[in-house]
């Protein structure tokens, strides 16, 4: 197939980013450089049946992200598979909060971590501090930890495989600065109604609950005595939920402050307990 080629098959499938997701695949399955494909003509024939399997695949919107078997997140470069649900931009801004307001020499836990990114970029940019990442699935902890490896942190990290749904095995941890979360947050009923190429991505890492919710009522109820007094937890939420989750927080004792991702939506609860409250660990 030629570059060509490849542009107008997936404009015809409604990809809105042709010429650049054909570069990506030519680069992925032929071997050479953004730089190099440059140079050659745009009609140039690339032979490579993995090429045109994955031309396939993307014209019926399977993943981007799950064809290249990797994607960038802040700084670093992320293994995926159809086990971990894809690093998004949004996310970023977890991160930047994260890198931002923890103390030196910090310990904090990644609860749901999936490819582990959100872990894993924090400790890159913040070098002083300790992590421990869990997930209820091995085959995606099987994934973070690779992805730990491979962006110079697995000395600081360690796994658990653990469902956050059900907080008794933090009994076991000791005490954390920070709960970081990206957690399950679509609402059961929407998510027959999500956009296409989010129904290959794993459900669990989606589904939130009747009211998507759960994981914040439990996150937020459960495990604020695992924080130290000075801690804090930020954890991503839906556009349209700061309202909610503020509320679960208030109730629970913690002061909540929400900020926007790069679009401008809501996107980090901030949570700190009250400092008339502090009487540090």
């Amino acid at each position: 197939m030629t570059y060509n080629e490849i542009c107008l098959a997936l404009s015809e499938a409604g990809i809105e980013n042709d010429r650049g997701e054909a570069a990506m695949l030519i680069c992925r399955f032929c071997n050479i450089n953004k730089a190099e494909l440059l140079q050659r003509s745009r009609d140039e024939d690339y032979p490579s049946e993995e090429l045109e399997d994955a031309v396939i695949k993307r014209c019926a919107h399977y993943p981007l992200q799950y064809i290249l078997g990797y994607w960038e997140f802040c700084n670093e470069t992320y293994r995926v598979t159809k086990d971990t649900l894809i690093p998004r931009q949004d996310t970023e801004k977890l991160v930047e909060l994260a890198v931002r307001f923890l103390p030196e020499k910090a310990r904090f836990i990644d609860l749901c971590t999936g490819s582990g990114c959100v872990a894993i970029s924090t400790l890159a940019a913040r070098p002083d501090c300790h992590a421990v990442a869990v997930d209820l699935f091995e085959p995606t902890l099987k994934i973070a930890r690779e992805n730990a490896e491979t962006n110079g942190v697995g000395d600081r990290i360690g796994f658990a495989r653990e469902d956050v749904l059900c907080p008794e095995f933090m009994d076991e941890l000791g005490d954390f600065d920070c709960i970081l979360s990206n957690p399950p947050y679509i609402e059961t009923k929407q998510l027959s109604l999500l956009e296409e190429e989010l129904s290959y991505e794993p459900e669990a890492a989606l589904d939130g609950g009747e009211d998507g919710l759960i994981f914040y009522r439990v996150i937020i109820g459960s495990y604020a005595k695992y924080l130290r007094r000075s801690g804090m937890m930020l954890l991503e939420i839906g556009w349209n939920q700061a309202k909610a989750v503020s509320e679960i927080a208030v109730k629970a004792g913690f002061r909540c402050e929400i900020y926007k991702d790069f679009g401008g939506n809501d996107r980090v609860a901030y949570l700190t307990f009250p400092n008339d409250n502090k009487d540090n660990k």
